[in-house]
């Protein structure tokens, strides 16, 4: 090997090893940037082709970096809520532009990924992480599932402005006094308790709620008929023309039958008088027809009255009528509080009534080889030929891991482990320096025979 191949060997090294410390000083540079994947410097020796197989007398080196891109950063405890790690493989599926992402499901056109998982919600209430990487995922349907052809859409957290619920289901217990007078002449068109020819023995109102979330009063009345047995009738507490007739029945009277109970004071049955309600054991299925000028839909309420053989609901003991407890679901309007996120990525949107709504699902996208990713400003990697193409899966499915709400994946750098290759470096910088300074010096010299 002549001088000058040493010179150039020094040379070499002196490269390799700014390049190794460009890798360090990218490290440390990123030890608190969120998801970040530690860059190591590698070495490899370079053989000039004419010295043949097996000689190492003229082997330069060159370094290259590569990154450990599947290594688990530590999870750490964020305090909002659409702060997200994903524990386990897959990176979530991100985009510089709402408006260039390829609408197909499973498609990744236009699509980074990336393990920085600090999004917040932009101007418009779409979710970014601090690079301005949009998040990506799947609008759903009410019980969390995604229909086939759904597109990736940009996840918005603010365009709900609130959720009502009508009200299905109402459930009473009470107790109708045993010793009460019998009423005689009761009739539920001529002669009822609606029209006040007939005063009821026991009345009791419950609000409901209709489909745009208000609240609507509605009235039971019972009157002993009969030994063991009490006519009911369920009325409409506000304005009688906000709804329509129920068959026969007279407007504003949503439903009338009879009661009947054992001599033990437990429910017997409950039976229907018009033509609309239908009755299963001890529970009341109502229809509610609104009038067309409140504007809303239709509904139908089931009023459970008890077990039949039980005084779990409705009663009949020597003791004052009155009402016990009673239950509704159904919600007023509620206005949007916030969102969680859950394991298996699905967005909900909280809101102040109580209700939840699933809104999206955030997929994950693995790789057959991981580290075959090409980064990309930003913290975040596009698919390559070494990479393969990315699988799109739900969290917790087909390889990918959990999505883990209110976290951040931390740096994976060890600042420890990069002081050390500063060093190291510096050390192997400076020796290769005084290869180039003594092939130098032989060099002088030789030119100094000459003369």
């Amino acid at each position: 090997m002549s001088l000058y191949g040493a010179l150039m060997i020094g040379v070499s090294a002196l490269d390799a090893f700014s390049n190794a410390l460009s890798t360090t000083s990218s490290n440390i540079a990123n030890v608190n940037t969120i998801g970040y994947k530690t860059g190591q410097a590698r070495f490899s020796t370079l053989l000039a082709a004419s010295m043949g197989e097996g000689d190492m007398s003229s082997a330069g080196v060159i370094s290259s970096e590569t990154s450990n891109i599947t290594q688990q950063g530590l999870l750490q405890t964020a305090s909002s809520p659409t702060d997200l790690a994903v524990s386990g493989d897959g990176f979530f599926m991100v985009s510089a532009n709402l408006n260039r992402v390829n609408a197909n499901v499973g498609s990744t056109n236009g699509l980074y990924y990336t393990r920085a998982g600090d999004f917040n919600p932009d101007a418009n209430g779409n979710l970014a992480n601090s690079a301005g990487y949009y998040l990506m995922g799947y609008a759903v349907n009410a019980d969390g599932s995604v229909s086939p052809g759904t597109p990736l859409s940009g996840i918005n957290v603010t365009n709900l402005t609130g959720k009502a619920e009508p009200t299905a289901n109402m459930s009473i217990q009470a107790n109708l006094q045993a010793s009460t007078d019998i009423t005689s002449g009761y009739d539920v068109l001529t002669n009822n308790m609606f029209g006040k020819t007939i005063t009821p023995d026991f009345t009791t109102t419950i609000n409901a709620y209709d489909s745009q979330g208000g609240s609507k009063p509605i009235t039971i009345s019972w009157v002993k008929t009969d030994a063991n047995t009490w006519n009911y009738e369920v009325t409409y507490g506000g304005d009688s023309t906000d709804v329509n007739a129920n068959g026969s029945l007279p407007q504003g009277m949503l439903a009338a039958g009879t009661v009947t109970f054992k001599t033990d004071g437990t429910l017997a049955g409950i039976t229907s008088s018009d033509g609309s309600s239908t009755t299963s054991g001890g529970t009341l299925s109502m229809p509610i027809s609104w009038g067309s000028t409140t504007g809303l839909g239709s509904q139908n309420i089931s009023i459970n009255f008890g077990s039949v053989g039980a005084s779990n609901g409705m009663s009949q003991f020597d003791s004052t009528s009155t009402l016990t407890n009673s239950t509704v679901d159904g919600a007023l309007f509620g206005t949007l509080l916030g969102v969680t996120v859950d394991n298996e990525g699905i967005v909900t949107a909280q809101f102040s009534n109580g209700l939840t709504q699933k809104i999206y699902q955030i997929p994950l996208a693995t790789f057959t080889n991981t580290n075959g990713l090409a980064g990309v400003s930003g913290n975040a990697y596009a698919a390559s030929a070494h990479s393969g193409n990315a699988v799109v899966s739900g969290a917790g499915n087909g390889g990918a891991g959990k999505i883990q709400g209110s976290a951040l994946e931390g740096s994976t750098v060890d600042l420890a482990t990069e002081f050390t290759n500063l060093i190291t470096t510096q050390r192997a910088y400076a020796a290769s320096t005084r290869v180039i300074t003594t092939a130098s010096e032989m060099l002088d010299q030789l030119t100094q025979m000459v003369h």
